[in-house]
């Protein structure tokens, strides 16, 4: 028997919210701006790791940090109002905290701008961490206690199995559920829409029994 109160951290980009039409908004802004040439549709495919990832594809090495820092600065204007939750999201959400359950979103996005996303859109985890990627998302998830980490991607994967949490994916981002699996995933579910019902039984069984 899983024991509560249990604490379940989410990915955000991809796993509770769909903000591509968001970022392909704020890169045209940016390449408005600047006068750059960014592809957004092909930036958007790849969402999940750090943005500096992203901008060193368009700008020089030199350039990434002030070209960040001003992404993040337009981001909100841009970004925000476009942004969709991910099919099954909100009753991801609920489920855990129905059950007397924390949830804590851990993010590579930066934090200020994960916060006014979720808070547009009416979510209310119990704590924001951003900033943190792959591998890093352990120190979060440590710190929490979480026991569950839900993502769409193998930088997620790694985050939990680094953390000891149980790997949770969903093929909803950039990574197909074959490549999930082969990172580590102990559950792939086919969206959040599986979810709730997972966590019913999860915490009803032993964990073992259900990766």
């Amino acid at each position: 028997m899983t024991s509560l109160p249990l604490t379940v951290g989410f990915d955000l980009d991809m796993t509770l919210i769909d903000s591509r039409p968001g970022i392909h908004a704020a890169y045209l802004a940016l390449s408005a701006e600047t006068g750059v040439p960014i592809d957004a549709d092909l930036a958007v495919t790849r969402l999940g790791p750090p943005l500096d990832e992203e901008l060193a594809h368009w700008f020089p090495a030199e350039r990434i940090a002030a070209m960040g820092d001003r992404y993040r600065e337009i981001y909100p204007a841009h970004a925000i109002a476009p942004t969709l939750l991910m099919a099954g999201a909100r009753e991801a959400v609920a489920a855990v905290q129905e059950l007397g359950g924390r949830v804590i979103v851990v993010t590579a996005k930066h934090e200020p701008n994960a916060k006014l996303h979720l808070a547009h859109l009416g979510v209310e985890p119990d704590a924001v961490i951003g900033r943190l990627w792959a591998e890093a998302k352990a120190e979060a998830l440590r710190e929490h206690g979480a026991s569950v980490y839900v993502g769409d991607h193998t930088g997620d994967v790694r985050g939990a199995r680094t953390a000891g949490a149980l790997s949770v994916a969903v093929p909803t981002g950039p990574c197909g559920e074959d490549e999930l699996r082969a990172a580590g995933a102990d559950v792939v579910l086919p969206d959040l829409l599986a979810f709730p019902r997972w966590l019913r039984a999860y915490v009803a069984e032993p964990a073992a029994d259900l990766a």
